[in-house]
């Protein structure tokens, strides 16, 4: 950020700062929208879970002052020390989360269980954010780790359970919100029943997921305001709750009274911090949705209007409480005087509806990231938004997680109970993000055991004491997340076994290139004109599927290409380097690879520019290859050649092939420019459906290049009229199975769970979006 507008700041330092603090100070007020709904909302069920069960006995005013305390602290520890000071700081090119923490260990330490890595990938400009990892290469904790394969699964376990515990926090947030803040009609009017107002709060749950599809962009100028006015209307009650019943509660900011709750309330004490914890329930988006402002931005946010308003409604609610005790079971909207009741009421489920959105939203990204890892069966992506990048929405996890939060809020009817398992699913992944977090201090960060070991000690008591409060509740509704993530754990543990299985099999039967060799340029069939691209999760040597097609058809296309699409342990990677190119046997051969590379956070957009992008990288490649001949594979033609980056600069290169682009907007040319009578029945259908659409046709043209060499002239020519004749994908269509000597429980995974998740998710094709009319598809059955 400093980079990009240096200039300004040496001409006008002042004017420089100005606009850093503007932008800032800009992004903090989006932030309360996205970020900070859940936070924001927790006042209306935090006293009401605290003093449920048997510490309704306890209802004094020292233990109420008490129970401030507790809040006070634990917001101050956690969000205000831990996240807002410290965490904020590991980033991940800008991105936050539990994701990010793993792929700054994958890049600094050899973490990574990741198929396909190349040494090309650590050239990628985001795989070099953070400290050099020189100093720390003798590091002996590094060598174990790094030795010991199970210790590097159990680290991708752990955090697969916390990614599992958010998409259960997407489930629980929505449930929860929306139902404390419509309980606030029972308060209003007696006559409302339980079952009435659960069937009010599905009515709002099922509209708000509904929705999803739009995008929150479309809303999301409504969210900021929303939150802001419901801040300062928590804080203005806040303010008149102290003044008008009780100001000594300002003393209870003395921790001395946390002493005097646990000695009045011993273990009744401990289980109810299960209800405190829920005051710091939505501080993880603080550091997951990062990657939408700046870590100054939620800096600025909280310190100014978070912290101070919460601080303040949860010390008004207290004060409150401690002359009106019998109202612990509505504390929030008891508190709330009559003039401004209503409009409260409505700004507290506006704000829930805001809350619940940011935490559905980070869910579709957090199962993104982990099908980026591998980890989870393919599904539909939509990107809702133009203007902010991260924005998803996934269809099938949509209806998934309605399905799941209307049950939850029919099930249990109560918040006490969904506010067990939520206290649970959130604590659970504050653990294991401070587990995470003390590694990168080692790891990434470069500093002592010590520090980090102080750090995981200190942190880890405080989130302990709740954990354990947590887990006691788990027969009262603590065992809702743990079923959740169990669930979520095992179709991610069987999609990741079953292609890692199906990985090491294509690993194990690749084509000899000595065999192919033996065949000659012609590989022994009829190479006929245009491009065949070929589908493998193989980054180096030739795809089994290959040897298919040469041994059981006549004919080939003229120029192939075997074409990797991988995930990398960086966010985003930039389209100027996505391509990795490089050439499969001798020249004359016409064979070629592409790697296309993609962060985690990435999406694969169907740009419908693929194929020119593709030609374009490799003839840049052919080109450079005759320039600098350390690439070539000539010297060394049973092996793969070198690969290397090739970056699609919108200004043309002196590499650069001659583009020419014009519409098509006569149907009977574009029909009559096909050579296949079947084609041509296909597009003409097409077009007499879609009679508006304009395509564009791009031609390619050599560069005026008198000094070319006359190899690579042909070769060019050759790559040109090939994408001229056309373009074919191939694809193996393959069935996995068990082999018979496996185990029962291998056979299982494999035959029933695997192979289910498989027939019921996005092919690959679709989730490639390879247009259906160029694809060819070769039946394999793999045996694990």
């Amino acid at each position: 950020m400093e980079a990009g507008t240096g200039i300004h700041r040496s001409s006008n330092p002042s004017q420089f700062s100005w606009l850093i603090l503007s932008r800032n100070l800009l992004l903090a007020y989006q932030s309360f929208g996205v970020v900070y709904g859940d936070l924001s909302t927790s006042p209306l069920y935090v006293y009401t879970n605290t003093f449920a069960g048997k510490m309704q006995k306890h209802q004094t005013e020292e233990v109420i002052f008490g129970a401030f305390s507790l809040i006070f602290w634990t917001f101050t520890l956690i969000p205000l020390i831990k996240y807002i000071c410290i965490l904020l700081s590991a980033d991940d090119n800008g991105e936050g989360g539990t994701f990010a923490l793993y792929s700054l260990l994958c890049r600094h330490a050899k973490f990574s269980l990741l198929p396909n890595q190349q040494a090309a990938d650590e050239e990628l400009s985001a795989y070099k954010y953070g400290p050099s990892t020189q100093a720390i290469a003798s590091s002996p904790l590094k060598r174990f780790l790094e030795k010991h394969r199970r210790l590097r699964t159990a680290l991708l376990v752990v955090v697969l359970f916390g990614a599992c515990m958010v998409i259960g926090d997407g489930v629980l947030t929505p449930a929860i919100s929306v139902l404390s803040a419509v309980s606030g009609l029972q308060v209003a009017d007696n006559k409302l029943t339980k079952g009435e107002l659960v069937l009010l709060a599905c009515v709002i749950l099922v509209g708000l997921f509904a929705l999803q599809h739009c995008g929150t962009h479309k809303v999301a100028f409504m969210f900021a305001p929303i939150v802001i006015i419901w801040l300062v209307s928590i804080l203005c009650i806040g303010l008149h709750n102290i003044i008008r019943w009780n100001p000594k509660i300002v003393h209870a900011l003395s921790p001395h009274y946390i002493i005097k709750f646990f000695s009045q309330t011993g273990k009744d004490g401990w289980i109810s911090l299960g209800g405190v914890l829920l005051s710091i329930t939505g501080t993880e988006a603080m550091f997951a949705d990062l990657g939408h402002f700046t870590a100054l931005s939620i800096r600025l946010a909280f310190a100014l209007a978070i912290y101070p308003c919460l601080v303040v409604q949860y010390m008004g609610q207290a004060a409150f409480l401690s002359k009106h005790p019998n109202s612990m079971s509505n504390s929030f909207y008891d508190s709330i005087p009559d003039r401004v009741f209503w409009p409260v009421c409505v700004i507290a489920t506006l704000a829930a509806i805001v809350g619940s959105q940011a935490v559905i939203t980070t869910t579709f990204s957090i199962v993104k990231q982990c099908h980026a890892l591998g980890c989870f069966p393919r599904v539909k992506v939509v990107h809702t938004s133009k203007h902010i990048y991260g924005q998803i929405y996934i269809p099938e996890i949509n209806w998934i997680l309605m399905v799941l939060t209307l049950a939850i809020t029919v099930g249990f009817r109560d918040t006490t109970f969904i506010g067990n398992a939520y206290g649970l699913a959130c604590m659970t992944v504050m653990f294991i993000t401070t587990f995470l977090m003390a590694l990168v201090i080692i790891f990434v960060w470069q500093k002592s055991v010590i520090l980090a070991a102080c750090f995981l000690l200190f942190f880890w008591f405080i989130e302990g004491v709740y954990l354990s409060a947590a887990l006691m509740k788990v027969p009262q509704g603590g065992w809702a997340p743990l079923v959740l993530s169990a669930i979520f754990m095992l179709i991610m543990y069987i999609w990741h076994y079953g292609t890692r299985k199906k990985y090491n099999f294509d690993l194990h039967n690749k084509v000899s290139l000595k065999w192919l060799l033996g065949l000659g340029p012609s590989l022994g069939i009829v190479r006929v004109p245009g491009i065949g691209l070929i589908y493998s999760e193989l980054a180096t040597g030739v795809p089994a599927i290959f040897s298919h097609f040469v041994t059981n058809l006549p004919a080939f296309h003229k120029v192939l290409v075997f074409v990797c699409v991988k995930s990398v342990p960086v966010p985003y990677v930039s389209p100027e380097e996505r391509f990795l190119i490089g050439r499969v046997c001798p020249r004359p051969y016409r064979m070629y690879r592409c790697t296309v590379r993609y962060g985690y956070k990435d999406i694969q957009r169907d740009d419908g520019n693929f194929e020119n992008k593709l030609i374009q990288s490799i003839a840049e490649f052919i080109q450079m290859e005759a320039v600098e001949p350390q690439f070539s594979s000539s010297e060394s033609p049973s092996l793969d050649g070198r690969m290397a980056v090739m970056s699609i600069n919108p200004v043309q290169s002196s590499l650069s092939l001659m583009v020419s682009e014009q519409e098509i907007l006569s149907i009977d040319e574009s029909i009559q420019s096909s050579r296949s009578l079947t084609l041509q029945s296909l597009r003409s259908a097409y077009d007499d459906e879609n009679p508006q659409i304009r395509r564009r046709h791009v031609r390619f043209q050599l560069p005026p290049n008198p000094g070319m060499d006359p190899s690579v002239k042909e070769e060019l020519m050759d790559l040109i009229q090939a994408k001229e004749a056309g373009v074919a994908y191939i694809m193996g269509h393959s069935y996995v199975k068990a082999r018979r000597t496996s185990s029962f429980l291998k056979k299982l995974a494999i035959d029933i769970g695997y192979s289910f998740l498989r027939k019921n998710c996005r092919g690959p094709a679709v989730a490639l979006n390879i247009p259906h009319i160029s694809l060819i598809e070769v039946g394999m059955i793999y045996y694990v």
